[in-house]
């Protein structure tokens, strides 16, 4: 049962650590009061020091002093009050800073990681681009009839019989045609012709 009797708070200043600790294991409210005025600033100013976060580090030491009070029957077997709560500041802060370091990798990582994949897509962009602008230009220098053709089959996606019928033509004619095209924009394109046929039967 936590102790009730008052003590003049003149008389607890004058008290030892080891005193405050005997009253605070009867559960006295007053010596903790006592402890948290005595420790609150070096403990704030030790964390603060270290992690210059005002709002984390005043977090940090409500922590300390809410462990303490919580386990107040114990406060009896310590040893000593300042080794004890500026430990549990350090240990707090350190958990504080290491996750502060992992939040800020990830933020790095991710930012890193959008911008690479942003960069690599406006390459892909880029280079999409180049390459239907080289199509275009081949294309057009293409024989008028062997141009029309090539259209038909590969943009308006006809079939050699309905090319045929279309242009009143036979099947073998539109097929001389297409490996016509195809042979002139192999030569011309290089190896910009193996990517525009990937991305033609891909797409």
């Amino acid at each position: 049962m936590e102790n009730k009797t008052k003590i003049p708070g003149t008389l607890l200043q004058f008290h030892t650590d080891q005193e405050l600790l005997h009253l605070l294991s009867q559960g006295n409210h007053q010596a903790f009061e006592e402890i948290y005025h005595r420790y609150w600033s070096p403990l704030y100013g030790y964390a603060y020091n270290r992690f210059r976060s005002r709002l984390i580090c005043q977090e940090l030491i409500q922590e300390v002093f809410l462990t303490l009070w919580s386990k107040r029957e114990n406060a009896g077997s310590i040893a000593s009050l300042s080794a004890y709560l500026f430990t549990g500041a350090k240990y707090r802060l350190l958990n504080e800073m290491k996750a502060d370091r992992i939040r800020k990798n990830f933020a790095a990582s991710f930012t890193a990681f959008r911008s690479e994949k942003i960069s690599r897509v406006t390459e892909e962009m880029v280079a999409a681009s180049d390459l239907q602008e080289a199509m275009d230009t081949r294309i057009s220098k293409l024989p008028p009839k062997c141009q029309q053709i090539f259209r038909l089959s590969r943009h308006q996606h006809q079939s050699v019989a309905d090319i045929s019928n279309a242009l009143g033509i036979s099947p073998k004619t539109v097929e001389n045609q297409l490996t016509k095209a195809l042979r002139i924009l192999r030569l011309g394109l290089g190896e910009f012709f193996l990517y525009w046929m990937i991305a033609l039967f891909t797409g």
